[in-house]
């Protein structure tokens, strides 16, 4: 842990929760490198070989899929509507998803806060087609969470990040709903953080080591790893060992 983690801790003052909301991807599993692939791919057939750049690649991340496709069509020009940029990702995509990889830490907090009964839940920008890719290979791991939400394909959803819409519903879906500010959200992206603190929820992010300090400022907490979380700061039950 780096001297920053620690001066965060002194300036903070952290308060208890009794629910916690993850994002999905970047955080819980690593599929922001093919969100990049898919990107680069689609670029390449109408504007050729082409480097997806970092403050567009810092837009993208935490988007559900329709504002995700205006986005790329937008700043790269690109001849398609967003409807035919999406059915163009999830072709490449249902090659590349399943074969995801879990994140550095992210089982063992899900399995930690599941085994002391902390009420968990799922709150992805992602359709619900599209989680079945990503899970593929981590069922189980995913059926540990209370409910999961998809930004992308909830009827009750109409904004994305960063609106909070997505972890005020997630909330609300637990049987015993918590109040806001009883709830820890845990990103990685700059989206996904202002939502979060737009519903009035403190935020754990876990971002890209590229980001900036301005891009985390918004943050409760910002770490390198989730190895690195201290579930006490936040009234939770600390790890066993």
């Amino acid at each position: 842990m780096g001297s920053n983690w620690q001066s965060q801790i002194e300036r903070n003052a952290f308060k208890p929760v009794s629910h916690v909301l993850f994002d999905m991807d970047g955080l819980l599993i690593n599929t922001e490198v093919i969100y990049t692939r898919t990107i680069e791919t689609i670029l390449e057939r109408y504007i050729g070989p082409t480097e997806l750049s970092w403050e567009v690649k810092k837009k993208q991340m935490g988007k559900i899929a329709p504002d995700l496709a205006e986005l790329i069509i937008e700043e790269y020009n690109l001849p398609l509507k967003p409807k035919e940029y999406t059915a163009q990702a999830r072709i490449i995509q249902e090659n590349l998803f399943p074969n995801c990889e879990m994140m550095p830490g992210a089982e063992r907090l899900i399995r930690h806060l599941k085994a002391h009964n902390i009420p968990i839940a799922l709150a992805t920008s992602s359709a619900a087609e599209t989680f079945r890719m990503k899970s593929t290979f981590h069922r189980d791991f995913f059926k540990l969470f209370d409910h999961h939400i998809y930004g992308s394909s909830d009827p009750e959803l109409k904004r994305g990040k960063p609106h909070p819409d997505i972890f005020l519903t997630c909330a609300s879906r637990f049987p015993d709903p918590p109040a806001p500010e009883k709830c820890l959200v845990f990103e990685d992206a700059p989206n996904g953080v202002k939502a979060a603190v737009s519903a009035g929820m403190q935020v754990v992010m876990v971002p890209d080591p590229r980001m900036d300090e301005d891009s985390r400022s918004e943050a409760t907490l910002s770490l390198e790893s989730l190895l690195e979380f201290q579930p006490e700061l936040f009234g939770l039950p600390p790890f066993d060992d």
